[in-house]
């Protein structure tokens, strides 16, 4: 793991205007600067970003936070990508004794990565030169921009082309990279041949392997992906998330696919927010990958038999990983047709208009069990309930396994005290041991919020007896408490850098109140004097709150167990002050 000191010490190096602007370019604004949203579309800016503060927030979806939460939000990046991606930015190196990565590794990984951009400016250069591979795309209705988008390319007939492109065609890491095999005599040739290649990429945009479909129709096999390398695992990798990720978001939903020519077939058309797997089932890492992009996955398949496995395996892979925000439908087409041949017979419209139709979740999985079982007869019900138990099984969501249980419930014409009884399967409940609290809306409005508030804009002006401060229980004082604890540990922090240390011990709506409250404080004021002003105030509150628990304290103890000085203590605080006589 990274270490969280190393975490904080980035936060208060980037800058979050540098990073965002590269991606979305901002407008200044006051001392702020805004855009139009990059997590939702709207027409007026109401996405800002604060220089001051280090964070974005967005006024029309809520979406916020830190440069870092950018580049994995928007970028889509992995935690280690975007952290390694930041720390270049600013000349600071990642702590070599927490990657699992060698220098030696990463070296190797480096050269596969330079070859495999070799071979894709090979094949694209080579695809412009081939009047077959060109007329192939014309057929399938592909046009010269859509496949410079994609960097699609053509390898060429013959068994060693490769070699006039790397000066070692001997060279062990073509071999790693799956772009040269080996024959059983030691003769080496290269793997694609007279095939149209689709680069497969990374979140970061870097090639790290390539898809090769046949242009005769003769050829076998119809598709061939790279090796598993370094670099590639097809089980964890989504053709096309690269170029959709920003469609994704604007569209505010995924299109999973079976292929990549779908992928590239519908962006013809304008559908961008479109991903293939690459020859594989829907895994669950593919499911968290998708997860980091959008809340609602749309999962398109034929309407066959095969199509329909498909479908099912896709559904109990997501299953485990879903929460209660993520929505999950899916698109079945009919059989004559795949994603690419309907939108040409149909228009992009008809097509969209079937995704919108979508059908979810639970209305899947009911007419999946309901299919050849139409519940006639008591042991029709029992098979329904064995085929449903290891599924609710799977459910990890809490409020979706509820809902699921109550509408089989209605279905076999059973109370829910009955369900639960023959199900066997416990209800997901929400593990959570950060600070929580219940609010409708907003934080409770207090000097300790804002007090709060200030110190995680100045941290540099607390001080260790801020901790008499926060001595109670209270939802206030244990956030008081993180607060400080970062404040006075790092009293340079950034705003960004303390927001993303609470960001693991406070509870997320919490969180997303306390980024509310800082994105409308006015950072103009004299901190000096509000945070003492603050202080004071709660130093003040601190002892009439005790004077009242000690009062308390006595006044329940009985009148002869008390000593003189209680006594004495009592009788003081029981006299009214006298008030002067009327002139």
């Amino acid at each position: 793991m990274i270490p969280e000191s190393f975490i904080q010490e980035l936060l208060n190096r980037v800058d979050v205007i540098d990073v965002i602007d590269k991606s979305v370019p901002l407008k200044k604004a006051g001392s702020n600067y805004v855009a139009c949203c990059p997590f939702h579309q709207e027409k007026s800016p109401s996405f800002t970003v604060s220089p001051s503060k280090q964070f974005y927030h967005c006024f029309g979806c809520g979406a916020h936070g830190s440069a870092l939460s950018f580049l994995i939000e928007y970028q889509g990046m992995s935690f280690v990508d975007a952290v390694e991606d930041l720390a270049k930015s600013v000349g600071l190196t990642v702590p070599q004794d927490t990657q699992k990565i060698s220098p030696e590794v990463k070296e190797k990984n480096l050269a596969l990565g330079e070859a495999l951009q070799i071979a894709s400016q090979y094949y694209q250069s080579a695809l412009k030169k081939s009047e077959r591979a060109i007329e192939y795309l014309k057929k399938r209705g592909l046009t010269g921009q859509i496949a410079k988008t994609f960097q699609l390319g053509y390898a060429p007939e013959g068994w060693q082309n490769l070699e006039s492109v790397f000066k070692k065609y001997d060279d062990e890491a073509l071999n790693i990279a799956g772009l040269v095999l080996k024959n059983d005599q030691g003769k080496r040739y290269d793997r694609f041949r007279d095939r149209i290649m689709f680069p497969i990429h990374n979140m970061k945009g870097e090639i790290i392997g390539f898809g090769g479909r046949v242009i005769n129709p003769e050829d076998t096999p119809k598709y061939y992906n790279s090796p598993e390398t370094p670099l590639f695992q097809k089980s964890q990798e989504l053709y096309g998330l690269f170029a959709a990720r920003r469609s994704i978001r604007e569209k505010g939903c995924v299109l999973v696919v079976e292929g990549y020519m779908d992928v590239v077939g519908l962006a013809q058309f304008g559908v961008m927010n479109s991903v293939a797997t690459l020859g594989t089932a829907t895994s669950a890492f593919h499911i968290k990958k998708l997860m980091r992009q959008t809340d609602t996955i749309i999962f398109c398949f034929d309407g066959d038999n095969p199509g329909k496995a498909a479908a099912w395996r896709a559904m109990m892979n997501a299953l485990p990983s879903l929460n209660d925000k993520v929505v999950l439908k899916f698109l079945f087409l009919p059989e004559e047709h795949d994603p690419d041949s309907f939108i040409r017979a149909h228009s992009k419209e008809a097509f969209e208009s079937m995704m919108q139709d979508a059908m979810p979740l639970s209305q899947y999985l009911v007419q999946h069990l309901t299919e050849k079982n139409h519940l006639a007869t008591q042991e029709d019900k029992v098979k329904f309930l064995n085929e449903a138990e290891p599924i609710l099984k799977e459910i990890t969501a809490p409020k979706l396994s509820l809902l699921l249980r109550k509408r089989f419930a209605e279905l076999l014409h059973l109370n829910d005290k009955e369900i639960d009884q023959l199900l066997h399967v416990a209800q997901p409940q929400v593990q959570n041991n950060k600070t929580n609290i219940k609010t409708k809306g907003k934080l409770p409005s207090s000097v300790k919020r804002k007090f709060i508030l200030l110190l995680i804009l100045k941290p540099q002006l607390a001080i260790t007896e801020d901790l008499d401060l926060a001595q109670s229980d209270s939802f206030e004082d244990d956030l008081l408490k993180k607060v400080l604890g970062f404040a006075l540990n790092q009293p340079e922090s950034k705003p960004s850098s303390i927001l993303h240390g609470l960001k693991a011990q406070v509870d997320s709506v919490i969180m997303d109140l306390v980024h509310e409250e800082l994105t409308h404080f006015d950072d103009q004021i004299h901190f000096e004097s509000e945070i003492e002003g603050a202080r004071m105030t709660l130093l003040e509150q601190g002892k009439a709150s005790k004077t009242k628990a000690h009062f308390s304290a006595l006044k329940d103890k009985p009148l002869s167990s008390l000593t003189e000085e209680e006594k004495a203590h009592l009788k003081t605080l029981t006299q009214r002050p006298k008030t002067p006589p009327k002139t």
